[in-house]
C-alpha cells in the first residue's frame, strides 16, 4: 500500500523539521509506503489559526485531490481542552470529506512536538526523568533548548531541529514507547483508518 500524507503543523517553519522524519518512520514501521508532505501553503502561523475550521477546510479543499491521510499535529501546551477541540475538527472533516478513502486525524503532542525528538535521543542528561519531561508545560524551553545548547546547535538551521529529529527518528520504536499517549495512539488510529479505507 502506498499513500500520500499531508502533515499540517501549527507553524511549518520549525515544526516541519521535527514532524516529517518522525511521521515517515511511523509509516515505515507499519510497512506502509508513504509520501509525506508538510503543508506550507497556507502558513497557519500558530495554534489559534490551526484550530479554526475555516483554515482547515481551506487546506482540505486545496489538497484533497491528491492526499489520502491528513494529519493535523499540534502542541498540547497543557491545554486539557485541546483534545476535545481536535475531536470536533475531525468530525467536521469526516463530514466534509464524506468518503472512507480519505481521513483527517488530529493529534496533540504531549506537550510539544519537540518532546518526540527528546524521546528518540539516546543521550539525555541522567538527572532528567521522562515523567518530568512529559509533565512539563514548556518542555521546549526547559529540555529541548538545553539539548540544543549542549550540542552546540544554537546557530544551526532551525536550532538543530532537522539534525536532532533525523537522529531521533532512527529510534522510532523508542519514541512510540515513550510517547504512547500521543505517538502510539496516532499510529494505532492511522492503522485503523487505513484498514477502513480498503
Amino acid at each position: 500500500m502506498s499513500v500520500n500524507v499531508l502533515v499540517i503543523p501549527e507553524d511549518f517553519r520549525k515544526d516541519q523539521y521535527v514532524l516529517k522524519p518522525i511521521v515517515e518512520k511511523l509509516f515505515e514501521s507499519m510497512g506502509v509506503s508513504a509520501r509525506v508532505i508538510v503543508c506550507k501553503d497556507p502558513l497557519l502561523g500558530g495554534v489559534g489559526e490551526a484550530l479554526k475550521w475555516e483554515r482547515l477546510e481551506e487546506i482540505l479543499v486545496r489538497y484533497r485531490g491528491m492526499i489520502k491521510v491528513f494529519l493535523l499535529l499540534l502542541d498540547r501546551d497543557c491545554d486539557q481542552n485541546r483534545v476535545n477541540k481536535l475531536a470536533g475538527l475531525e468530525e467536521k472533516a469526516r463530514k466534509f470529506l464524506a468518503t472512507p478513502t480519505k481521513v483527517l486525524l488530529a493529534q496533540d503532542a504531549w506537550q510539544e512536538v519537540e518532546v518526540w525528538v527528546l524521546a528518540g535521543l539516546l543521550e539525555l542528561p541522567k538527572r532528567w526523568t521522562w515523567k518530568d519531561i512529559r509533565a512539563e508545560c514548556d518542555p521546549k524551553e526547559k529540555y529541548f533548548d538545553k539539548v540544543v545548547a549542549d550540542r552546540g546547535l544554537q546557530d544551526a538551521p532551525y536550532q538543530g531541529r532537522g539534525r536532532l529529529a533525523n537522529e531521533a527518528a532512527r529510534n522510532y520504536a523508542r519514541i512510540r514507547a515513550l510517547c504512547d499517549e500521543d505517538v502510539g495512539r496516532l499510529e494505532q488510529r492511522i492503522r485503523e483508518a487505513l484498514e477502513e479505507s480498503r
